[in-house]
């Protein structure tokens, strides 16, 4: 008995209604074909779960495009990330600097702090930030 096993290349579904290309992708333990359709789109014959879908760009360029797109979800990019970031810094930095200079006696907000953040605690702290901002008047007027 020949241990080699038969791939058949349709697969009926949907009661026998649809005849369909079958993925190709054989157990390596029981040595039996995955019973999975195999996506139109997959130049191998396979189904998602063994290799059908893309496996995304294979060049510097693409891969270096697809940075440069990538996304977590919706209209959320890097830029965007980066921007509310910043601002996040700022607005810690606001509230460390009016606790220091007693304009507020609120708590402090909760949650992670931005990249970047170093605590203010001091008048030096202060000014060090006001200074190194994009809004001090001085650096705003020569850039």
């Amino acid at each position: 008995m020949c241990n080699t096993a038969i791939i058949e290349p349709h697969l009926l579904t949907a009661g026998g209604r649809i005849k369909c290309l079958r993925c190709t992708a054989l157990s390596t333990r029981t040595k039996q074909q995955c019973g999975r359709p195999a996506l139109k789109s997959s130049k191998t014959q396979k189904c998602g779960s063994h290799g059908g879908l893309s496996t995304g760009p294979r060049t510097a360029e693409g891969r270096q495009r697809i940075a440069e797109a990538q996304t977590v979800h919706g209209r959320d990019t890097k830029v965007a990330r980066l921007e509310r970031s910043r601002g996040s810094l700022r607005l810690t930095q606001l509230e460390d600097a009016m606790r220091v200079l007693g304009m507020t006696s609120a708590k402090r907000t909760r949650g992670r702090k931005p990249n970047g953040y170093t605590p203010i605690r001091t008048i030096d702290d202060v000014c060090r930030v006001l200074i190194d901002t994009d809004l001090h008047p001085v650096r705003a007027a020569a850039g």
